[in-house]
């Protein structure tokens, strides 16, 4: 007869230990072991297998394998089938994570809406919503349009799966797995215990019976997918909304992809009636961007894709002791790192000032070729001069920093440089036409001689 077991499961990453403790021992995150039971079955040891009557099987090559021609399934918007490989695979398990507002439901709703629209067998599966509010959203959704989609509001997991295995959805929506309940287990919806089980069991179901199942996901404060890990590593693609809820612009990447690239990137603009696709991104940024000091246009790169987004900085004397460094759109750490650089190799020292960095537009750039763009950005506010620049046109620029002081290439060059003359921003500084940062800061800062060799602050109040 089996008896129950005390375990403790790290929240964050699914690391088991048999007794608490205030650090996790996997993933070193503090105060995130929680006790589950276990059920222990008898009988153990390395001839267990053999005594359950197991046997092993006989290896087949690759080359014998017969690859299976899965046909996608498009949901009806571009971006997302480009981020997700071409469509949904039937089978496939999609988890879609982000902050709360980005837009996930109506991005799932706009989709399921499309697959109706073509005729597709569909499901949405809302743990979260009752019906009459999944209708209110509906409705300001391309005139109505998903109102055909069929709906149920359950949490408990045998409901769900009973309904997947009748009515044999081709696509469905679970949202959200976390708030799934298993009721043979005995921990609380959204534990490690029940998200296991539930996207485990909802794993089963689509691969037997060929459903796109798209489970929506939680996030932690700090951007992460709730749960743990293993979460991520049963399902097939894992898709990262990103975006703000005051900016309208919104980003889907894909974090892992077992059909299809990684390096595809979907932009979408937030309206009254739903989600619309950006197709040039570009030209919006640079048609508002312009050339007061502190401002400069980098060449990013979102996926395979390049954009053209707008780097504002702004520079102010400090009335406290520890001034602030505020970003919005890069890593605070990767501010500290080029603040640090442009120190020590151009002079332009902001040890005594507040600093200010915001990618315009809502759009978050996690790619080191954003360094020589913040740089400038900077180096510009601080000495209170615009960058030179082609008349009329804003100065564009890609790189990254080395601690040394050197500019060093980034992935893509021609396709930036491109994306740049197609809208005629004149001639890019990149690591190819300056070898280093002191080079780009003389290069693009040339006015008075009192520090332009230097590249030190016109207003004293802003040295170091």
């Amino acid at each position: 007869m089996a008896n129950a077991k005390s375990v403790h499961v790290c929240t964050a990453c699914g690391y088991e230990a048999p007794r608490w403790s205030g650090q996790c021992p996997g993933c070193g995150e503090w105060n995130t072991l929680a006790e589950e039971l276990r059920a222990r079955a008898g009988g153990s040891g390395r001839g267990a297998g053999q005594r359950a009557g197991a046997s092993g099987v006989t290896p087949v090559a690759l080359g014998s394998v017969a690859a299976a021609d899965h046909t996608r399934l498009s949901t009806g918007i571009g971006e997302l089938d480009n981020v997700l490989g071409g469509g949904l695979v039937p089978g496939s398990l999609v988890l879609i994570g982000g902050s709360p507002g980005v837009g996930k439901s109506t991005l799932t709703t706009m989709a399921l809406a499309n697959l109706v629209a073509a005729g597709r067998r569909t499901l949405y599966v809302s743990a979260e919503e009752s019906p009459a509010q999944i209708r209110l959203r509906a409705q300001r959704l391309s005139a109505g349009q998903p109102l055909g989609i069929p709906v149920i509001a359950e949490t408990d997991l045998a409901t769900v799966v009973a309904t997947l295995e009748r009515e044999r959805p081709e696509v469905c929506v679970v949202d959200s797995v976390q708030t799934l309940h298993c009721a043979e287990l005995a921990s609380a919806s959204g534990s490690v215990a029940q998200v296991r089980e539930v996207a485990t069991e909802i794993m089963q179901v689509a691969k037997t019976r060929r459903i796109a199942v798209l489970l929506v996901g939680h996030v932690t404060k700090e951007g992460a997918l709730a749960g743990p890990r293993v979460l991520e590593h049963l399902v097939d693609c894992v898709l990262q909304f990103d975006g703000e809820r005051e900016r309208s612009y919104r980003t889907v990447r894909a974090v892992k992809n077992r059909f299809g690239s990684t390096n595809e990137a979907g932009v979408f603009e937030m309206r009254d009636d739903g989600l619309v696709e950006v197709l040039d991104a570009s030209a919006r940024f640079v048609a508002e961007a312009t050339r007061a000091p502190g401002s400069v246009v980098l060449c990013a790169m979102e996926g395979s894709r390049p954009l053209l987004v707008e780097v504002q900085a702004l520079v102010s004397p400090s009335e406290l002791e520890q001034p602030r460094r505020v970003v919005a759109g890069i890593g605070r750490n990767r501010l500290a790192l080029v603040l640090a650089v442009l120190a020590r190799h151009t002079g332009v020292g902001l040890g005594n000032a507040d600093v200010f960095v915001n990618v315009v537009g809502g759009v978050r750039v996690d790619e080191p070729g954003a360094d020589l763009a913040v740089a400038l950005a900077v180096a510009s506010a601080a000495r209170g001069r615009p960058l030179q620049s082609a008349p009329g046109r804003p100065l564009a620029c890609f790189g990254e920093l080395g601690l040394t002081g050197e500019l060093r290439t980034v992935g893509h060059s021609d396709r930036r440089l491109a994306e740049a003359a197609k809208f005629e921003l004149g001639e890019v500084v990149h690591p190819s036409r300056c070898r280093t940062l002191r080079d780009a800061v003389r290069a693009t800062l040339a006015g008075d001689a009192a520090g332009a060799d230097a590249g030190l602050p016109s207003d004293p109040a802003v040295r170091s």
